[in-house]
């Protein structure tokens, strides 16, 4: 019988299968930045939050799987293809999921294809950990999915309101079940000291998909300039905030800190329970991070124009989001200096209140100011650590 799992002898290092799986999630983030900023409303906002959950369950859901199974094996190498293609089958359906924009309703494209990847990748697992102490744990990750996968299907053939609360219980039925740690009838609940994962490679994975948070406002920034036809200084002024904005996100993720979050997993004495948090953390700050690039966006359509129909609260709001997320993130590394990362976004989270009143440039360089001297303050709180 062929080995389906990693060899635990050496640091699970990402596959290049694994890197081209993600390409689909560009795509997916793309769809989720564009529905806001057609629609930049409170309502489409929790519609893009509750389609964004399930979008990055089906991606972390993969990259707990792909910690244990080595994705270069054949097998293992055809199931993520066919996940993959699932996965492009419901990025493409998200602009007209729910139903609320012109077009063909395409919910049942994201339901069948979200079912089907956490049913069917699941059920795989399964039936290659026969025999393995793993085969225990996804058989009751397989009972919840086929709870929550079933949900959304039968809410994939309704229509009105009433899709949106199905697709809301699954998720929440998925985000219980986690917490549980899968509690099942019969077969009891998995112990996080089970989840004998590879920490550093979990880690890794988020930061990856961080990386594709951030390319969609790199993407999102250089459109906005290219379909200008003749930009003005203002305009100019506003790329290169926007592209300061994208940078100083980046470097408060991924400057020393991203570096220590794998180093404290990798070293965890339970890093699957470490791993079970990142799980949760990290999709508030990719939330984050597609509401800027919506604001960086809109911003650059109309710099001049008033903040308004949301605008403000995607460019301050988002920020504030993930530094919220971050701040959760620097305590589970067990890093304490969280203070200013609050302060910021509390200072955010008044300016989108009131960016309303400001043009949007001047929404987006208030954002800035707050966000470099975040980094200036948390440079300078850390280095005397």
């Amino acid at each position: 019988m062929p080995s389906f799992l990693r060899d635990r002898s050496a640091h699970a290092a990402v596959t290049n299968t694994e890197l081209f799986f993600d390409l689909v999630y560009v795509f997916a983030i793309t769809q989720m930045t564009s529905r806001l900023v057609h629609e930049p409303t409170w309502t489409n906002a929790a519609q893009t939050a509750l389609l964004l959950a399930m979008v990055w369950s089906a991606w972390v859901y993969t990259a707990w799987v792909t910690n244990w199974l080595d994705p270069d094996q054949s097998t293992n190498r055809v199931m993520l293809l066919l996940v993959m293609l699932a996965s492009l089958v419901m990025s493409a359906g998200i602009p007209q999921s729910l139903g609320e924009h012109d077009g063909p309703d395409r919910g049942l494209w994201v339901a069948g294809a979200w079912a089907a990847m956490q049913i069917g990748r699941t059920a795989y697992v399964v039936w290659v950990t026969r025999g393995n102490a793993l085969q225990a744990n996804f058989l009751r990750i397989l009972s919840w999915c086929a709870v929550s996968g079933s949900l959304v299907l039968i809410g994939g053939f309704v229509h009105g309101p009433g899709r949106a609360w199905l697709w809301l219980a699954a998720v929440v039925i998925d985000v219980v079940g986690g917490f549980s740690q899968f509690w099942t009838p019969w077969l009891g609940r998995s112990e996080t000291s089970e989840w004998t994962i590879d920490g550093g490679h979990f880690a890794e994975r988020c930061q990856l998909f961080m990386i594709i948070a951030l390319g969609e406002s790199v993407v999102a920034t250089g459109s906005s300039l290219a379909d200008s036809e003749d930009p003005d200084a203002l305009l100019w002024f506003a790329f290169i905030g926007a592209f300061v904005a994208i940078v100083a996100l980046f470097w408060l993720y991924f400057d020393r800190f991203a570096e220590a979050g794998s180093k404290a997993i990798g070293s965890s004495s339970d890093p699957g329970k470490m791993a079970s948090e990142y799980h949760y953390i990290h999709p508030l700050m990719v939330a984050g991070l597609i509401l800027a690039a919506a604001g960086n966006e809109s911003v650059l359509q109309d710099p001049g124009h008033l903040a308004t129909g949301g605008i403000s609260w995607f460019v301050g709001g988002g920020v504030a989001l993930f530094l919220i997320g971050h701040a959760l993130y620097l305590r589970l590394i067990g890093n304490t200096q969280i203070v200013p990362h609050l302060v910021a976004a509390t200072v955010l989270v008044i300016l989108a209140a009131v960016g309303g009143h400001l043009t949007a440039l001047t929404v987006g360089v208030l954002s800035l100011v707050v966000m470099l001297s975040l980094l200036v303050s948390s440079y300078a709180l850390n280095r005397r650590r």
